[in-house]
C-alpha cells in the first residue's frame, strides 16, 4: 500500500526537461495538467465517499484507507421458506416481554442409562430447597431403582439413546419439552448420570437465575473433528462458517428452550446429514446440533461454554474418569477455581482457544458441576461435599 509521501512529488529530485526554445516559457506539457487533474478527483472522491472495508484502497494522510463503497454489493442471502418461517419464531419469542416467576426454579435434567448412583449426593445438594427446583430423568435402557425422594417418580417417557447419533438430541429435547410444562421452570440444567454438584444449591441458583444468558458450549473448529465433519448436503441452511462445535451439557434458559423444542428447520438438516459414517466422516449431532444452531439463532444470548467441567487432556475419544482413589479435597478446589474457558482445535495446529468466564461481566469461576465419575466415588464425594462446595 502506498501512503501519501509515498505519493508526494520531491520537486527538487525530478528533472524536467526544458522544451523546444520557440516554446513560451510558461507553458507545461499536456500530459502533467490531465495527470494532476486525475490525482485531485480521485482524492475529492476519496475524500467524499468514505470507506466501508479493506477491499480495495485510497491515498490519505493516514495511509491507507478503503473504497469499497464503489463495488458492488455482496448478494443477499436467498433464504428458504423453513428459515423465515424459523427465524420469525426465533425472534418472537426472543424479543417477547419476559415476565418472571415469583416461584422461579431450576429444572435438573438427567440422562442416564437407568439408575443414578449419585442420588444420595444430589439428595444432600437439594434439601432444604424445595419449591426451587424440579427433576426429570430420562432413563433410556433400565427402569431406575431409586433412593432419593426427590427423584421418585420423576421419570419421563423415554426412548432408547445411542452414543453418537440423534436420539442423543432427541432424549435432550425430549426432557426439555417435558420440563418447559411448568411454566416455574425457568432454568434447564441437563446432566448425566456421572455428574455431581460442585456448589451448594443457593450458588447454583445465583447463578443460573441472575444471569440473561445460557451456558452452551460453542467454539469453531476447522480440524477434522469440528468443521471436518460438515456436509454440504445441510446448505442452504447451514453454511460451513456458521457450523460449531461443543460439549452436550448445557444450562439454558427458558426463551432458548422454547426455540429448541420448536425448532424443525434446522433440526431435520442435522437428522438427516450428521451421522456416523455418513460421507466418510463421523458427525456426532449433540456435539454440533445445540451449538450451530443457538450461535444462528442468538450468538450474544449464549456464554460459548459449559458449567459442566470435564477433564479432555488425555485426548481420547472420551474424557477423563474419576475413580475412588482420584476424590480429594484439592482435586474438587482445583476444579472450582477455574475462571478460563479453554477449547483446542483438533487440526495440526491445535490452536488454544482460552476466554474469561464473564459472569454478568465479572470473571466468576466456569463450573457449577462435574464429570465423569465413577460410583464408587459416592462415599468420597459425600464426605467431602460440605467442604468443597463452601463458598
Amino acid at each position: 500500500m502506498k501512503t501519501a509521501q509515498t505519493w508526494h512529488l520531491d520537486m527538487g529530485d525530478m528533472q524536467i526537461l526544458p522544451g523546444a526554445r520557440h516554446r513560451p516559457p510558461l507553458k507545461r506539457p499536456i500530459w502533467i495538467i490531465v495527470l494532476v487533474s486525475m490525482v485531485s478527483l480521485f482524492l475529492v472522491c476519496a475524500y467524499v465517499y468514505p470507506p466501508q472495508s479493506s477491499a480495495a484502497c485510497y491515498v490519505s494522510s493516514s495511509g491507507c484507507k478503503v473504497l469499497t463503497h464503489w463495488l458492488p454489493p455482496a448478494p443477499a442471502k436467498d433464504y428458504t421458506d423453513g428459515e423465515i418461517a424459523s427465524q420469525i419464531v426465533v425472534r418472537e419469542i426472543l424479543n417477547a416481554a419476559y415476565v418472571p416467576s415469583k416461584n422461579a426454579k431450576i429444572a435438573f435434567m438427567f440422562l442416564s442409562p437407568g439408575s443414578l448412583p449419585f442420588e444420595k449426593l444430589w439428595e444432600k445438594f437439594f434439601h432444604g430447597h424445595e419449591g426451587r427446583f424440579s427433576v426429570y430423568v430420562h432413563a433410556s435402557k433400565d427402569k431406575p431403582v431409586h433412593v432419593s425422594r426427590y427423584f421418585v417418580n420423576r421419570e419421563i417417557h423415554s426412548r432408547q439413546v445411542v452414543w453418537g447419533k440423534i436420539s442423543m438430541v432427541d432424549a435432550e429435547r425430549r426432557l426439555l419439552a417435558n420440563a418447559l410444562k411448568d411454566p416455574e421452570n425457568q432454568h434447564f440444567v441437563l446432566l448425566s448420570d456421572s455428574c455431581v454438584p460442585l456448589h451448594n444449591f443457593d450458588y447454583v441458583y445465583n447463578y443460573l437465575m441472575y444471569t440473561n444468558i445460557s451456558f452452551v458450549d460453542c467454539f469453531y473448529d476447522p480440524g477434522p473433528h469440528g468443521n471436518g465433519r460438515y456436509s454440504e448436503h445441510m446448505l442452504p441452511e447451514v453454511e460451513k462458517k456458521d457450523f460449531r462445535k461443543g460439549a452436550q451439557w448445557f444450562s439454558m434458559k427458558r426463551q432458548h428452550a422454547v426455540i429448541v423444542v420448536a425448532d424443525s428447520t434446522y433440526y431435520y438438516k442435522f437428522r438427516q446429514f450428521c451421522k456416523p459414517g455418513l460421507e466418510g466422516k463421523n458427525c456426532i449431532a449433540d456435539e454440533h446440533y445445540l451449538p450451530t444452531f443457538l450461535h444462528l439463532a442468538d450468538p450474544l444470548g449464549i456464554a460459548n461454554w459449559s458449567v459442566t467441567h470435564v477433564d479432555w487432556s488425555e485426548r481420547k475419544w472420551h474424557p477423563k474418569s474419576y475413580r475412588a482413589q482420584d476424590i480429594t479435597y484439592e482435586l474438587l478446589k482445583n476444579i472450582t477455581s477455574i475462571d478460563l474457558s479453554v477449547h483446542v482445535t483438533s487440526d495440526e495446529k491445535r490452536e488454544v482457544q482460552i476466554q474469561p468466564c464473564l459472569w454478568n461481566g465479572i470473571q466468576r469461576p466456569c463450573y457449577l458441576f462435574a464429570r465423569k465419575f465413577y460410583p464408587e466415588t459416592i462415599d468420597n464425594l459425600l464426605q467431602l461435599f460440605s467442604n468443597y462446595t463452601t463458598i
